[in-house]
C-alpha cells in the first residue's frame, strides 16, 4: 500500500493530466504539435500554483471546516478535485476571451 503523502502525489499528477488532456482537445491539430501560448503558460503555472497550495493548505482548512475530512489524504484529494473542475470554466472564459492556451507551431 503507498503511504498517504504518495496517494496525494498521485492524484495531483493524475489531475494535471486530467487538465492537460480537456483543454488539448479542444484546439485542433492539422499539421504537427500544439505548443502552450504565453496564456497557456500562466493557466497551467496557476494549476500548479493552486495544487501546491492545496497540498500545504488543504488538511488545516479542512480541520477548521469538518471533522471529517480531518484526513489530511481526502482534504488534498478534494482540494484537487475543487481545482480540476475550476480549471473547465477558466479554459472557457479564457477561450470566450480569444485566448488561447495552445496553438500550432505553423501558426506562429
Amino acid at each position: 500500500m503507498l503511504p498517504p503523502d504518495a496517494v496525494c502525489a498521485v492524484a495531483a499528477l493524475f489531475i494535471v493530466g486530467m487538465v492537460w488532456l480537456r483543454t488539448r482537445m479542444h484546439y485542433p491539430q492539422p499539421h504537427g504539435r500544439r505548443v502552450l501560448t504565453v496564456a497557456g503558460m500562466a493557466y497551467f503555472a496557476a494549476l500548479a500554483l493552486l495544487l501546491v497550495l492545496g497540498w500545504l493548505a488543504a488538511p488545516a482548512l479542512a480541520r477548521h471546516v469538518s471533522s471529517a475530512l480531518a484526513v489530511p489524504v481526502l482534504a488534498r484529494v478534494v482540494w484537487f478535485l475543487a481545482v480540476y473542475y475550476l480549471f473547465i470554466p477558466l479554459h472557457r472564459v479564457l477561450r470566450a476571451r480569444g485566448m488561447s492556451v495552445f496553438r500550432s507551431p505553423a501558426a506562429s
